[in-house]
């Protein structure tokens, strides 16, 4: 039994000392391990209010007024009569609701831009190349680019329309 003690209580002292001074060890060892890389980051830079106030607004391209762009395509120029064609805008307007309401509405943002108040921002001539040759404005006018940046990649698509059909909605715009 007394071989058994001294046996444990040898066992004992030997974990005991093995397991003790790593801390110790750790420091007198030769190689140390590299430090890292401090980085500094710095915090934002403060606007002020002024500053803030003098940088311009970006203007989304369905809101910035370009009535000298005539776009790309068959319609180089085209005169509005002061009067609206009502039997013109009858006419658009039936176009329109069977042709565009699927990605346009009247008065809102849908899949694409609302008509309302589009000649208060785009030429005539501009409009109708849209409606007639939209992948043409797309590959070739700036601000077409643009909006379709803006409405999500989603292109316009061409619904054959004839210039006639297209003056009619033209025509209907005019009465939104």
């Amino acid at each position: 039994m007394i071989k058994k003690v001294f046996g444990l209580a040898a066992l004992s002292l030997m974990l005991l000392t093995s397991c003790g001074g790593k801390e110790e060890a750790k420091k007198n060892t030769p190689y140390k391990s590299p430090k890292k890389e401090e980085v500094k980051v710095e915090a934002p830079k403060e606007v002020s209010k002024t500053e803030e106030a003098k940088k311009p607004e970006e203007v989304k391209p369905s809101q910035r007024i370009a009535l000298d762009n005539k776009g790309v395509g068959p319609i180089k120029s085209l005169t509005l009569d002061p009067e609206i064609n009502q039997e013109m805008a009858t006419k658009g307007a039936e176009v329109y609701k069977k042709m565009c309401t699927a990605c346009h509405k009247p008065t809102k943002k849908f899949i694409g831009p609302a008509p309302k108040g589009i000649l208060e921002r785009r030429s005539p001539e501009w409009v109708m190349n849209m409606i007639l040759d939209p992948e043409g404005m797309i590959k070739e006018d700036p601000l077409a680019k643009e909006l379709l940046v803006e409405f999500n990649g989603s292109p316009m698509a061409n619904q054959h329309l004839t210039k006639e059909d297209a003056r009619a909605v033209l025509e209907y715009f005019r009465t939104l």
